[in-house]
């Protein structure tokens, strides 16, 4: 028969033994010491200095004095004397100056990690419930990386479903982002939480944006609301080729050019300006004139300016001091302008560079 038990080396009675009560005792106090263990600490090398009756620790490594050679074993202090404990592999201990628990490995004490996978629900400071199967109350929360990023994830199982964040006053949503019914994000408000207007929403196909925070129209001028790059202008689009839609502005702000017929300037509201530098020749009616076919057309009515004498003209065979009344004609492709002579004007008159803007309409 064997001198002890195969599992706690507890001491077993032998037949026709004297004295059994000092086996019996002995076994109750190998058992008191291992069952139900609760230990001081475990980072000891060596006993306390006072300890007290039935005081366990679990020796730590590099043990000395009393507690030499020891290391990993339960230390119970009894009737003045320390009984050591050899731990098996899968013995737990709890450790109150760390308030967890450890286990045995069989070499060392380490710290027992529950089991967290399929966890009905978690709540750190705070309840959870069916819905919100994991609960926080913090002042705040901490997401950090693993050495390099850190992605957080929200699913949802089809396209009518939500994912998304919502932020609450007293448990009343005031705002709203993530995908909430449909696959195009989408930012979400309200002012007392059951009537939402969605300020932005962006289409996951083109990544246009659209909502109430954004203009609904080239007309839309509501304050507060985003300006469209197809409904204004920028740097990208402010000079170009102007065009109109309905009386609206579809295209460029300004555009300019010029012909051999001078230059023009048109504005998105439908303005046209025309300017030239025209040679006049002598008529028959004592005057000088000639006809200016615009760098663009006009339509509609268009008033003509002719400025002569002026400091930039050249006077062949007159002088500024001959002419007087400018007389014009009409048309919106081109104009026939003419100076009329206050004296004999000599059939060889030229005047040269004389400076004649139109305005008017394009469109």
């Amino acid at each position: 028969m064997p001198d002890t038990s195969p599992i706690l080396a507890l001491p077993l009675l032998q037949p026709a033994q004297a004295q059994k009560h000092v086996t019996v005792n002995e076994a109750l106090l190998l058992l008191e010491a291992a069952v139900q263990l609760v230990v001081e600490d475990r980072s000891r090398t060596a006993p306390p200095a006072e300890p007290g009756q039935g005081q366990r620790h679990l020796v730590a490594p590099g043990a000395v004095g009393d507690w030499a050679g020891q290391e990993g074993a339960v230390a119970v202090f009894d009737s003045g004397v320390w009984r050591f404990v050899p731990p098996a592999p899968g013995w737990w201990a709890e450790v109150r100056a760390e308030g967890r628990q450890v286990v045995w490995t069989g070499s060392a004490w380490e710290i027992r990690q529950p089991d967290l996978d399929q966890l009905p629900g978690l709540g750190i400071g705070t309840a959870h419930d069916a819905v919100n199967r994991l609960a926080l109350a913090a002042e705040a929360s901490l997401f950090s990386h693993a050495g390099a990023g850190h992605q957080m994830k929200v699913n949802k199982a089809t396209p009518a479903d939500t994912a998304s964040l919502l932020f609450q006053t007293n448990w009343s949503g005031r705002a709203e982002m993530g995908l909430s019914g449909s696959d195009a994000w989408a930012l979400k408000v309200s002012a007392e939480g059951s009537a939402w207007i969605e300020a932005l929403a962006v289409d996951g196909a083109t990544g246009h944006v659209s909502g109430a925070a954004v203009q609904a129209s080239a007309s839309d001028v509501t304050p507060g609301r985003l300006m469209r790059a197809d409904y204004g202008y920028s740097p990208g689009n402010l000079l170009g080729e102007v065009s109109q839609s309905g009386g609206q502005p579809t295209g460029a702000a300004i555009q300019s050019g010029s012909t051999a017929n001078g230059s023009f300037l048109r504005l998105a509201d439908g303005t046209q300006i025309c300017t030239h530098s025209l040679t006049m020749l002598a008529g028959a009616y004592n005057n000088v004139g000639g006809t200016w076919t615009f760098a663009q057309p006009f339509v509609g009515t268009r008033s003509v300016s002719l400025t002569a004498p002026n400091s930039g003209s050249d006077y062949i065979n007159c002088s500024a001091s001959q002419f007087g009344l400018c007389r014009q004609g009409s048309g919106g492709v081109s104009v026939v302008l003419n100076l009329t002579g206050i004296t004999p004007i000599d059939p060889a008159a030229q005047v040269r560079n004389v400076r004649v803007s139109a305005i008017g309409r394009w469109v």
